[in-house]
């Protein structure tokens, strides 16, 4: 029960990796690096990089999410006060916030494919 639980948070908290590592990266390098209207040129490949490996991590999360809500033969909802119906209930959350995390870490690196330079 306790790795659910500790999977649940694993894919929000490689959004928010993500998302912390590529907003300082991008301070770190207009700021000391390109200058104000200065272009953003490997920090972007960087970025992608790091979205890809962020996104695959998530999509891990996301299958083992999906494994633990198809345990068994029961159906939806997961409802019940049994071992097996929480354990499904998890893998159910888990799954679900792993796509909202994917999402997210879309959409943050996004914001590098529209911004070409610092300004």
């Amino acid at each position: 029960m306790r790795d659910s639980l500790w999977l649940l948070t694993l894919g929000p908290a490689i959004w928010a990796v993500h998302f912390l590592l590529c907003y300082v990266a991008a301070a770190v390098w207009c700021a000391k690096l390109a200058g104000r209207a200065g272009p953003l040129g490997d920090l972007r490949t960087a970025i992608g990089v790091l979205t890809l490996v962020a996104l695959v991590g998530i999509a891990l999360v996301g299958w083992r999410g999906w494994r633990g809500h198809t345990f068994g033969t029961a159906t939806a909802p997961h409802d019940f006060d049994t071992p097996a119906d929480r354990h499904r209930f998890l893998g159910f959350s888990t799954l679900l916030l792993s796509g909202l995390s994917f999402v997210a870490t879309v959409f943050v690196a996004l914001s590098v494919v529209f911004i070409g330079s610092c300004e």
